[in-house]
């Protein structure tokens, strides 16, 4: 079977990790509820990755869930790639305001992520921030292509894996 038959391989980006990959059939996804996933990409290489950050800022600096350091682990991985920091784009998506689970939270991993991107010079090509639902992301590193879908605020946790019936889908690209 080449790769263009190949059926997709899906991975999951739970809190707190960091995925690369260069495989045209990797699909990396996640569910974010307050945190936020960036993802970026070099399109020249057809590398691309996925973090997945529970708070703007914390005390354990060397903590992927902590936005810095999400992003330092994420940049670092795609440039031992071979991906270009130049030719780096991302989209943003996460940062709701659920109920219960503190109010600020949400807003502040949102601010954090774009004022990184924006501090280092990265392309932001689209952003689906803040509000107050739940988002399923798929993203395909090597295209930089994303699905995104609103699900409901009970399917926050991965491991719930069913979609959102009633839920419209967006494509950004």
């Amino acid at each position: 079977m080449n790769q263009a038959t190949r059926p997709p391989k899906n991975i999951t980006v739970i809190q707190g990790e960091v995925e690369i990959s260069n495989d045209p059939n990797v699909i990396l996804s996640t569910i974010l509820g307050s945190c936020v996933a960036v993802c970026l990409w070099d399109a020249r290489t057809g590398i691309g990755g996925m973090n997945h950050f529970l708070l703007a800022q914390g005390a354990g600096q060397a903590d992927v869930k902590y936005g810095a350091f999400a992003m330092e682990s994420l940049i670092n991985k795609l440039l031992r790639a071979g991906a270009q920091r130049s030719a780096f784009q991302c989209k943003l998506f996460g940062g709701a305001s659920l109920s219960g689970f503190g109010s600020d939270i949400g807003r502040k991993n949102a601010a954090f992520a774009r004022k990184f991107v924006a501090d280092e010079g990265i392309v932001c090509i689209a952003e689906s921030l803040e509000g107050d639902q739940p988002r399923r992301v798929r993203f395909s590193p090597t295209t930089g292509k994303v699905q995104m879908l609103f699900v409901k605020p009970t399917e926050v946790a991965p491991e719930k894996a069913a979609p959102a019936a009633a839920a419209p889908e967006i494509e950004l690209f």
